[in-house]
């Protein structure tokens, strides 16, 4: 069974934003003499993004 193309586009969209964060960890020190506490804000935002759109379509609830 294939999932919906907008679970699928969740999904990878999601998976893009955590990669973006997780690019930006390599790059947080220029990042914080630029921007400074602006560039942690960012980061955050960005994973909570990311994490927020893989689990927001989930076919099983969590938890035991």
């Amino acid at each position: 069974m294939t999932p919906e193309p907008q679970k699928q586009r969740n999904f990878v969209l999601g998976n893009a934003l955590l990669a973006l964060a997780a690019l930006a960890i390599f790059f947080f020190g220029p990042l914080w003499e630029r921007f400074g506490i602006g560039a942690l804000v960012g980061w955050m935002v960005l994973a909570a993004v990311g994490v927020y759109l893989v689990t927001r379509d989930r076919d099983t609830p969590g938890g035991p």
